[in-house]
């Protein structure tokens, strides 16, 4: 089995982000997102000010999709209005960062896996795990990890 290192490192950082995103609770450095979808302009650090932590504002995640963060490797989608939820963004597969999220659908562009943006469960393979649930919490207008 070749496993480069760059795949060794992002499996380290999942087990890392539970300490991250705890970290991320109490202040620290805003994260930029990797990708965001389509339909929805990527948040940025200017925009992500208004709470200590925020990682985004509600209007940067549109329905039925999200934004996904580099530091924290973290996913944040709105299932439906008013609902936010946060995963993992390392696919359980072979540790790659998640590139998408769009129709409620958080799309890995290594291999198609497909997990839902609802409860980061499994919808298309070859994943055969979810991604792990991230605590989010919605602070006025703000998005912050808990």
């Amino acid at each position: 089995m070749d496993i480069e290192r760059r795949t060794v490192l992002q499996v380290g950082g999942l087990v890392a982000v539970g300490g991250l995103v705890a970290a991320c609770s109490s202040g620290g450095d805003e994260a930029a997102p990797a990708a965001s979808s389509s339909s929805a302009p990527a948040a940025t650090a200017g925009t992500a000010s208004a709470a200590a932590g925020a990682v985004a504002q509600t209007s940067d995640i549109p329905v039925g999709g999200g934004i996904i963060l580099d530091e924290p490797a973290v996913v944040v989608t709105q299932p439906v209005e008013g609902e936010f939820k946060a995963f993992t963004a390392i696919c359980p597969h072979q540790g790659c960062l998640v590139s998408e999220v769009t129709e409620n659908e958080i799309i890995c562009p290594c291999h198609g896996s497909k997990f839902s943006a609802s409860d980061g469960s499994v919808l298309a393979g070859p994943a055969q795990v979810g991604l792990e649930p991230a605590g989010v919490a919605v602070e006025g207008g703000s998005v912050v990890l808990s």
